[in-house]
């Protein structure tokens, strides 16, 4: 897939997929439901405001070595031609739905919204069954050496404070 593809795939991708479940859906329960009042609530307002931030910053960046460094998109029907380490990557094998989730966490702690919070927890659950039930599977098969290796030193949640040198 040429750069320019892969780009403008990614770019589509990220306003459907990330964009309305990070985004949007967030939005859509802010609206709906009351704010409550949450001990220590400035403190954690500006924690959510970092958070959410450094999530979108994050994944703005793995989208973008997504398209650069993969030659593809994160879409399963427009998969990367070369396996991802790079960047974030190099810290936490999933950091797109990393940086999602810490979007929605941050908006749930800077709107005092505790239901945005339970969304990211089921968020998270359908990320894991996904990751686990398609991606890793996909992964072993498009790369089987090198992802044996990724997935033998880099965490899938719990980013490592050291990044991963390897492949």
């Amino acid at each position: 897939m040429t750069r320019t593809r892969s780009l403008i795939g990614s770019a589509l991708f990220l306003v459907l997929a990330p964009g309305t479940v990070g985004l949007l859906v967030p939005h859509f329960i802010k609206l709906a439901t009351p704010r409550v009042a949450l001990p220590g609530w400035p403190l954690l307002a500006v924690l959510g405001a970092a958070l959410a931030l450094f999530g979108l910053a994050a994944l703005l960046a793995s989208f973008l070595r997504f398209a650069l460094q993969g030659r593809g998109t994160p879409a399963p029907i427009a998969p990367p031609e070369r396996l991802v380490v790079g960047g974030f990557y190099r810290h936490v094998r999933n950091p797109m739905y990393v940086a999602v989730l810490a979007m929605v966490a941050g908006q749930g702690l800077l709107t005092a919204r505790p239901w945005t919070l339970a969304y990211g927890l089921g968020l998270w659950a359908l990320f894991h069954a996904f990751v686990v039930s398609y991606e890793e599977p996909t992964l072993r098969r498009s790369f089987p050496d090198q992802y044996a290796a990724y997935f033998a030193n880099v965490p899938r949640w719990r980013p490592r404070l050291r990044p991963w040198k390897g492949v």
